[in-house]
């Protein structure tokens, strides 16, 4: 088994809420290498790489924080007779 195992940055998930690791990411990005992170990522089975997948957990937090959507949205009635009928193709006369 190989020394680096043990000796190596320590292993953590993710965590959008953890500033952290969103800035252990920006720096990723800006510099195109995880050399300056000073842990290691976990990548989940259903995910097929790293970066992938904090991307996507980072539009999730985003859209949640930005638009509240810890509860559901409330449905929008509309009246019916304010509606406006219009046809695609004109009435051939």
């Amino acid at each position: 088994m190989s020394g680096l195992l043990y000796m190596g940055r320590p292993w953590t998930v993710f965590d959008p809420t953890n500033k952290d690791h969103r800035r252990w990411f920006a720096e990723f990005q800006h510099f195109g290498t995880w050399g300056r992170c000073p842990v290691r990522f976990v990548v989940a089975d259903d995910h097929g790489d790293l970066v992938t997948m904090i991307q996507r957990s980072l539009i999730q937090y985003y859209v949640e924080r930005e638009f509240k959507l810890s509860a559901p949205a409330p449905v929008k009635k509309y009246d019916d007779s304010k509606l406006t009928i219009v046809r695609l193709h004109p009435k051939k006369t």
